[in-house]
This record gives C-alpha cells, structure tokens and sequence, in this order.
C-alpha cells in the first residue's frame, strides 16, 4: 500500500503460531486481523471487537493506536504540536495474531512487537511487549536516577515530590514516555503519548522482550526510524516542541537558597559578589518572602522596601526570580485576591461532588487551578501582573506534581475532577501528570502578555513531554552528597535527550551541607551544565562561593569565570537547540553512534560539539582514566594535542578539571563580565584547533526580547582549513542584522609546531602576530571582522 504522500510498505503477513499461545495472566490480548480498511495515511485493523490504526505521521515516524472495544477515543495529545507526512520506513503487520514490526528500507528490523505477547488490555490497562536483542540499549525517560541506560530496570510515570531521592527512587518529578533504542550504531525512538500513570519495563520481566503500558487511557505510541540518535531527537521535539531561546541573564550563574530573608541578608548576598568580582545574574526567593507562604504575597516584616530592593538589584546587574507555588491559600474574607478573584472566576479543581478540593500545603488550607482549562490558566497569568511591573525577571513554579500535604500519595485524590474547555472533564489520574506542565505554560503564556516583548523565563519542577516549550527545569531535591554529583551528569543528559535542554541540578546539593571538595568540585561541572544554579535547603550551611575560605572561592570563581568566557559559544550552541532540538549538554553516543565504547559512559559528556567535559565525580585520590571521543583532541588548559586512542590518566588537582576541545573546533569567547548585561573588554576571541571538519559558528542578538525572530540577529560561520604548508582560517557573515559590542577579533590558531613564514589577512601581509613555542600558538587581530574575511598562515 502507497498512502498519499508517503512510501510505506505495510505487508501483512499470514503467520501461524499453532495454538500453544501463553498469553499473559490478567490481559486480553489482540487477536488475528479480520479485516484491513485503507485510510489516507495508514491502515486499520480489525481483530474481533478491537481495532489498530497505524498511520504515517511524519517523515520516518509511524503513530500506532489501539482501541480494545473498536472506539477510537478523541484524537488530542497535550504533547504533540504538528503533523506531516513523508518518509519511507516499513511498517509490517503480522496476521495471526495482530503483530507490528518497523524496519528500515534495506529489510533491518528496528523494533518488533514479541510474538507470544500481542498488544492487549485489561479492563482500563494496555500494553504491549517489544523484542530486546540481546545488544540493545535504551535511553530516555527524562530525569530518572541511576544509570543512563536503562536496561535490566523498570520504571514508573507519575509526577511525585520525592524529597531526598536516591539512585534507586522512582518515580520523580517528571513524566516523560519517551526512549530511544541503540543498537550497534542504529537507533530508534518510541514515544508512548498517555498522560496516566505508565511503566517502562527494559527487561527486568524477560530477558527477552521489554514492554510499556499504562493504567487507563489509550495505546497510542510513536515510532520514530533512525537510523542516527540526534535524528531521533530532532524528529521526537519537531513531535512534542523545542524551548525557546531563553533570555542570555538565565544562562549565567544563580545563586539561590532555602531561603534569603530578611532583606538585610538578600542585599549582603548581592553586595558580596559584586565586591568579591564573582560573576552572577540571579537570586532567587524561595517562599519566605511571602506572607505567610500565601504565593503572590509579600512578607512585609521581613521585606519592608520588596520593590526598591528589586529596582536596587537590577540596577547591579541582578535579574531577581520568585518561587509562586500553584497552591492558593484558602483564605476568604481577609482581602487575598488570588483566592478571592478565583472563586468569582470559578477556576479551582474540583471534587466530584462539585465542591472546591481542599488541600495542605505550604500555607495550610489550599486550593489549585484547573490548569486544564483555558480560562484558568489565563487568570493565573494575570497575578503575576503586580511582580512584573515592579521588575521581577523571572518565576519559579514549584510543589507543581502537584503535592499535597498528609496524604500517603502526596497528591490529589484520584477522582478529583478537571475540567477541559469543550465541557468535558477527566479526573486526576488522566490530568495528574500534565498538571505542572500546564501551570507552567500558563505562568509562560501570562507573562508573554504582561512582559511587553521581553522573553519569559520560567523555572518549572514537574512536567510531561512538550514542556519544554515554556520552562527550564532541574532535577529536584538532590543531596549533598557524592554519589549526587556523580549522578547529576546522566540525569541531566538524559533530560536532554528526552526534549528538556534547559535542566540543571541544585549546585552542592538540596539536602545537607557538603564538604568543601565536594562543593568545588559541584562548581566546576556546574559550570558546563545548560543552567547553573546553587540552592540548598533550610537549616543548611551557606553554600555560596566564597565559603570555605580563600582556596575554594578562587577556584570556584575560577569556573564561573569559564563559564562567562564560554558565553557565546554556549548561547549559539543553546540557539542551535531551539532549531534543531539537539541539547547542549549531550552524551557521547549522541555524536559518536559507532563507538560502542561509550554507551555505558555515564561520567563523560560533550558541552556542545566542541568540548569535550570528563569531570571528577569522586572523593578518591585514584588516577582518572580518560578516554577521548573518536578524532583528535586539545586539551582546553595546556593546548596540548592528543590522538583518539592515546590513553591518558590524570590525577587531577582540586581545581583541575580535565577538559579538551575537538580537533577541528574554532570557539568563539570574551572576556569576563560581572554579568551578561556588562560589554566584555576588547574584541571577539576566536580559538581555532586545526583538525577535521574543521568550523564553527557564531550567534548573537539583543539577548531578552523577541526580535530575533524578526531576523534581527548576527550570524558568522567560520571555517578553516590546514595542509602541510598552510592553515586558512574563514569568516563568512550569514546574517548582519544586529550589531555587536566588537568590531575586531583576536584569533588564536593552535597546533604550530613552528612559527609560520607568512601571515595573511585577505590579501594583505601583516606583521603584527605572534608565535608561542612554549602554547604552540599563533595570535593575530583581524581589524574589521564584521565583514567576510580570510587568514592564511604559510610555512
């Protein structure tokens, strides 16, 4: 069959099992196919009462629905944005009994339906069992703990506040059912769009088959054809969204805590790092600011001048971010308008008697929007009118699964009931794992509206695939611990495979007080991670840079410094995922498919392309064994060079971590500000490391409002080329619609084993370089590199 538009082969297949079926104890599974109906994209399949639609949703994607009593359910998805159609991988169906196999053109087989296990449900449950060859490694699931790959353990998708959590805790914060599948080289992605309660099985039933399913709703999956992972990951964020570019003050450091109060100690915090010269761009307010923890309060006592302090920090180039929780505290009659204003709009989730759900949370007594409803979620929008108005930059939606005080399930009654915008409703278990995602597309889509062109940062705790259209987000209430920082590098990487890129973890731990080492060394991975966000819990010690004396706040500064050095190469790189999806900070797999020998790596990570990160997540003074990705590699400190097989083993001092830059990388950097509003001194610094595929680019914009979707942004690929004789370096301007601080730029071309004869700049000889024969670097200045230019060093 030839759908429009599409090349699909769908061949359905006569296949006997003979009767020794053993079905799984409990489930209904499908039958044979009885009857095949063409649709225009696809097929539908009947098998006794039960019926299967597969259709061709995009190119290399195949959507697959089951409806047990033949009734296919309305056809919406809280997660999926679009729908196109084209592409040419092969369903193939199975007869008897109803099987469903994907495979590439050539005849691959990518992922099978199990044989002795079809499809099946019971009564509100559906699943279905997959094939596992004995190589295959999945990855995915967003921010679960443990390691990266996900085989041989089960997992659970329901949104939970999991204070303290460990390397075994499950589930978190976060519902996201999606996975890829890697397999020498080939991989494969499977999004199973059902908001209720599901479990992902790789294996821990079977060494066999692994298998996904969910307590009610619909057997509705996505199969998205490889055969490379990042195509996968583009395909999957085209499906369910990409973030937006954030505004450039989110992406430099922030310091926060449990909580800053009174206002005394939130002016001392601000005024130290501006005296001690440690760059930063934010504080953060956790609920002590506010009257009684009642959200979008201001706590008086504690906060006597709240708005001159706002206007006094931005002023010192601090953006100031404000946790609101979704709960309002029930509190009629005393004038609370976020209350008040909700009952008369009639915007509270309800029970199934119709009365308001009354929870405890922070404030006591609370009730909690219907953030399913169009209507609620515009008036949610609207309280953050006052904040903004007095300069608050950005907000913090946490208790957002949402959690509810003294109840063993930490949630909403089950039946609790939601309303949807065409008069329907669904209950808790159906709206539970979307409810934080909502409230943050409601906080995002309020303060479009009231922020007159500047670009919305919120900060969101729980979410379900899609939520990356309006929040960053972080792993939750961590440790202070090493195992925690261990762990933090696989939880964030897996969150950026799974279409969040903007994650981070709290810097030092939530829970406890680290050590010294242990923090330090938090700040140096930190550094290199999509948001960089100290936080820790009440009652803990201080965790901002300069504690622990002298020694670790020069190292730590040393890294937030980094940080800001790598500002333009981090805020193309984080442009780059907002067109394509692909996150900043990237397991090696997701560049390098072939080498096998880093499907298990869960220390190592790529930040972009170019950097290669190896951090020290370990209190043992044991020598660390590097392993660099395929090609050659610089070491970013030294710039020195090393081949992919050289084996290298360091014992890294405290304020060493090892990092190396792809040969054939070319980093633009700045010089260090206090924060992302200050100009950098002097001209761009462009850092080219001769090698293969040799190219970089550059992206820049206004920073914080939306006219770079109007075309209004700076764009220069680079590029260079070197032979035995010669190294060309090239500026091509893509786009000049915006004008940067720099109009000149300082290049540094590594890997001169000898000063060159002749130095170009287009067609003009210049003497006025430098060749370093301790760096083996050559240094020039190109006067006017805001037009095409070319470097042509001759030995």
């Amino acid at each position: 069959m030839r759908p429009l538009a599409q090349r699909i082969g769908m061949w359905l297949l006569a296949c006997t099992l003979g009767d020794a079926r053993v079905w799984a104890q409990g489930w209904q599974h499908i039958g044979n196919v009885q009857h095949v109906e063409k649709l225009a994209d696809g097929v539908e399949l009947s098998a006794g009462t039960a019926k299967v639609r597969i259709t061709a949703f995009r190119s290399g994607i195949f959507r697959v629905r089951l409806a047990p009593d033949g009734h296919f359910a309305k056809d919406f998805s809280w997660a999926v944005i679009l729908r196109l159609i084209a592409g040419d991988t092969v369903a193939t169906v199975e007869k008897s009994p109803l099987l469903i196999n994907f495979s590439d053109p050539s005849g691959n087989v990518l992922l099978a339906d199990e044989p002795s296990l079809p499809m099946a449900w019971n009564g509100p449950r559906v699943h279905v069992w997959k094939k596992m060859p004995a190589e295959e490694n999945y990855y995915g699931l967003g921010d679960k703990a443990g390691p990266m790959n996900r085989r041989n353990r089960v997992f659970t998708n329901w949104n939970t506040d999991e204070f303290g959590w460990q390397e075994s805790s499950d589930p978190l914060y976060k519902t996201i059912p999606f996975f890829i599948g890697l397999r020498k080289g080939i991989a494969y992605g499977v999004f199973f769009d059902n908001t209720n309660r599901s479990v992902f099985d790789f294996g821990k039933e079977s060494r066999d088959y692994f298998s996904f399913g969910a307590e009610a709703g619909e057997l509705n999956y996505y199969f998205i054809a490889g055969p490379e992972p990042k195509k996968i990951v583009e395909e999957y964020t085209a499906l369910t969204g990409r973030s937006l570019l954030p505004p450039l003050w989110s992406l430099g450091y922030q310091q926060c805590r449990y909580s800053y109060y009174p206002e005394s100690r939130a002016r001392e915090i601000v005024r130290t790092f501006r005296e001690k010269r440690i760059p930063a761009d934010v504080i953060y307010f956790d609920i002590d600011y506010q009257q009684g923890y009642a959200p979008f309060s201001i706590n008086r006592e504690y906060f006597p001048t709240f708005e001159k302090m706002i206007a006094d920090f931005r002023a010192q180039g601090f953006h100031t971010i404000l946790i609101t929780d979704l709960h309002i505290k029930k509190d009629p009659g005393h004038g609370y308008a976020p209350y008040d204003s909700g009952i008369k709009n009639d915007v509270f989730v309800k029970n199934p008697d119709g009365s308001i759900f009354v929870g405890k949370v922070w404030p006591g007594d609370s009730v909690f929007p219907d953030f399913t409803l169009t209507r609620a979620r515009e008036w949610w929008g609207g309280l953050y009118k006052n904040f903004v108005s007095i300069g608050v930059a950005g907000f913090w939606n946490d208790m957002n699964e949402p959690s509810v005080f003294f109840r063993a399930d930490k949630t909403m009654p089950l039946d609790t009931v939601h309303r949807l915008d065409d008069g329907t409703t669904i209950d808790h278990r159906a709206a539970h794992n979307i409810y934080g995602m909502e409230n943050a597309r409601a906080t995002y889509e309020g303060l479009l509206k009231l922020q007159a062109g500047e670009r919305p940062f919120v900060l969101t705790r729980a979410g379900y695939s899609g939520a990356q259209r309006y929040a960053a987000t972080w792993t939750g209430d961590n440790s202070s611990t090493w195992s925690h920082l261990k762990m933090s590098t696989p939880m964030l990487m897996s969150m950026g495979i799974s279409g969040m890129p903007l994650v981070g973890d709290d810097i030092g731990g939530f829970a406890g007080s680290p050590t010294p080492d242990l923090l330090t060394r938090w700040f140096e991975v930190g550094a290199l991670n999509p948001i960089y966000r100290d936080h820790t819990a009440k009652g803990t010690a201080d965790q901002e840079p300069w504690i622990h004396g002298p020694e670790h706040e020069a190292i730590r500064k040393k890294y937030i410094e980094l940080r800001y050095r790598l500002m333009l190469y981090l805020y193309t790189a984080i442009e780059e995922t907002t067109r394509t999806g692909i996150p900043l900070m990237r397991p090696l797999f997701l560049e390098y498919p072939q080498a096998a020998g880093f499907y298990g790596d869960d220390r190592d990570f790529l930040f972009g392309r170019d950097l290669f990160v190896a951090p020290v997540t370990t209190e043992m003074v044991d020598p660390e064994d590097i392993f660099l990705p395929p090609g050659d590699w610089y070491d970013f400190w030294t710039g020195a060079k090393h081949e992919h097989n050289e084996k290298i083993q360091l014992r890294p001092r405290l304020d060493e971590m090892p990092l190396y830059v792809r040969a054939g990388a070319i980093l633009p950097m700045q010089t260090v500000v206090q924060n992302t509003g200050e100009t950098p001194n002097g001209p761009l610094q462009l850092y080219v490391y001769p090698g293969e595929d040799c190219s970089g680019s550059l992206y820049e914009d206004d920073g914080h409002t939306f006219a770079y979707q109007k075309g209004e942004v700076l764009r220069i690929n680079y590029s260079c080329a070197a032979s035995a004789s010669s190294v060309t370096i090239t500026g091509a301007v893509e786009k000049k619609a915006y004008k940067p601080w720099w109009n000149s730029t300082a290049l540094t071309v590594y890997g001169a084993s000898a000063a060159p004869k002749e130095v170009r700049i287009n067609d003009r000889v210049i003497q006025d370089w430098h060749f370093d024969s301790q760096a083996h670097t050559v240094t020039l200045t190109v006067p006017d590199a805001l037009k095409n230019w070319s470097v042509r060093l001759s030995y």
